[in-house]
């Protein structure tokens, strides 16, 4: 099994101020999602072979034939890699705006509108209790964009959602700046989100 490492970030931290800190990015970055990396391939080198050799996606995919044993772990840890990868793709500098093509018609067809759908993640994600994450997934037995809340790290591939755009909603992803203004958080991250990347995420399921 060969270990994975922390993926580097394409932008500088200070780029997406004003929006989210530079103090908080390195920290996020080079202490949180560090520990999961590390935490997750201890995990991974206690699973059998046969599941070693998938990637991540598939073992998150497939959590319920991790042993009982490990699944928390590989649940919390492989959960948190993975969601800080797409986190940091779903955010560039000069960002926000709005998504075109087909994304764009599959969130009005499920929300209304652009903006309704921007609503609804915002107050739904900012009233997750605790830790946790806001997404906005594709559903294959729907056919359909949706939205949904998972706690603490628990990706959306557990429950066979596909994960398009996230908002991690730990404190430690706002708090320096925030503090305690999780809505004003969430409603300043609109304005770096890199609809481009999502948008060729859903264009390739």
């Amino acid at each position: 099994m060969s270990k994975y490492e922390l993926p580097e970030i394409t932008y500088g931290y200070n780029e997406l101020e004003p929006y989210i800190d530079a103090k908080t990015m390195e920290i996020h970055h080079t202490k949180h999602h560090q520990k999961y990396t590390d935490m997750m391939n201890t995990a991974l080198e206690k699973l059998p072979k046969e599941l070693q050799d998938k990637n991540i996606h598939e073992i998150l995919t497939n959590i319920n034939l991790i042993p009982s044993t490990l699944r928390s772990a590989i649940n919390f840890n492989a959960g948190g890699f993975d969601n800080h990868n797409l986190f940091w793709n779903n955010m560039t500098p000069n960002g926000g705006g709005q998504p075109n093509g087909k994304l764009s018609e599959e969130i009005s067809s499920t929300f209304g509108s652009f903006e309704e759908f921007k609503t609804f993640f915002s107050t739904n994600t900012a009233s997750i209790q605790g830790s946790g994450w806001g997404w906005l997934v594709y559903n294959k037995e729907s056919n359909k964009v949706e939205f949904k809340s998972m706690p603490n790290q628990t990706s959306p591939r557990t429950i066979g959602l596909t994960p398009l755009l996230g908002l991690d909603v730990w404190e430690h992803a706002y708090y320096l700046k925030y503090q305690n203004r999780r809505p004003e958080y969430i409603s300043q991250w609109w304005n770096i989100v890199n609809w481009r990347e999502v948008e060729n995420r859903f264009n390739s399921i």
